[in-house]
């Protein structure tokens, strides 16, 4: 049986899975994708190619056997984009949450069963229909588990508002010991640079008590303000609405002083140095055109 144990984002990590990019078939036409960012590929030719998307996740999975870490892959589907791990469960303490996602994602889902069925029945939680929740969007962190949500009468409209108040809310009950914060984030279907597809395309906790923010992606700013108060804005990396476009605050915690992050990622890198973090670069500006990096392609499933 797997003993699952997940509290924050930064505690040094024993297993995950990772993503595939095995088998992801062919350029999606516009009306398939899910976001903006994957769109402006498609339309511009430059969507990412399989081999390249490949090699940077092996680049990956390089880093964690480094470090020891015991790497689940999902079960090749054909012809299906595998790589957002993050998008399809979530582990909060010693339970695996079924993420319930746009539908035509369940097979994915399906390919991690030979995980889910290693953890102890009662610990496998499967969410009300009513509730949306992805992965990217839940972040426990200690005492708190942080929600980025979309709560605008457009909610059913909006193709990249993919966690509602109906899942935060069941979150809640689930640990009622947790103080459970949400907030909204701005969505846009068009504009992949006013766009918060997730909550960790805004903002993610690193170390014990540093984050990477990017105020835009927060459309209420006492919101955001909070964040900046309990951090402390001494230990922020605020981003630009370039480096949000970026995926910049998508990076990957080992550790609390190892961070896996894109090679390009020049300022934040050197800030991270700085900073007394170890940065394991890779290679992985191909899987960012489709507005997800690092965190989006990994779920955690035991953290010491």
């Amino acid at each position: 049986m797997l003993e699952l144990s997940v509290k924050n984002e930064t505690s040094r990590l024993r297993a995950v899975v990772l993503g595939t990019a095995q088998s992801n078939g062919p350029t999606p036409k516009v009306e398939e994708c899910y976001d903006p960012k994957s769109i402006e590929h498609v339309l511009a030719g430059t969507y990412p190619k399989e081999a390249d998307m490949i090699l940077e996740m092996e680049a990956v999975a390089k880093i964690f056997e480094k470090y020891n870490v015991t790497v689940y892959r999902p079960e090749v589907i054909k012809d299906c984009n595998q790589i957002f791990s993050r998008d399809i469960a979530f582990v909060i303490e010693d339970k695996i949450i079924r993420a319930n996602i746009l539908p035509n994602r369940e097979a994915e889902v399906m390919a991690i069963k030979h995980v889910w069925d290693q953890v102890e029945k009662e610990k496998r939680i499967i969410l009300p229909e009513e509730c949306h929740v992805e992965g990217g969007d839940v972040m426990p962190w200690n005492d708190y588990i942080f929600i980025g949500t979309y709560s605008g009468e457009d909610y059913p409209d909006i193709i990249t508002a993919r966690t509602n108040m109906d899942a935060v809310i069941a979150i809640q009950e689930l640990f009622p010991n947790k103080i459970v914060k949400s907030f909204e984030l701005r969505k846009s279907n068009t504009n992949a640079k006013e766009n918060a597809l997730h909550l960790d395309c805004c903002f993610q906790p690193i170390g014990k008590d540093k984050a990477i923010l990017h105020k835009n992606g927060f459309l209420i700013e006492r919101e955001y303000e909070w964040l900046v108060d309990y951090f402390g804005e001494e230990n922020i990396f605020e981003i630009t609405k370039d480096e949000m476009y970026q995926m910049y605050s998508n990076v990957f915690s080992i550790s609390e002083d190892v961070i896996i992050s894109e090679k390009n990622f020049t300022r934040l890198n050197k800030w991270l140095r700085e900073k007394g973090f170890t940065v394991e670069e890779v290679p992985y500006a191909e899987i960012a055109k489709q507005e997800g990096l690092l965190r989006c392609s990994t779920m955690p499933l035991i953290r010491d």
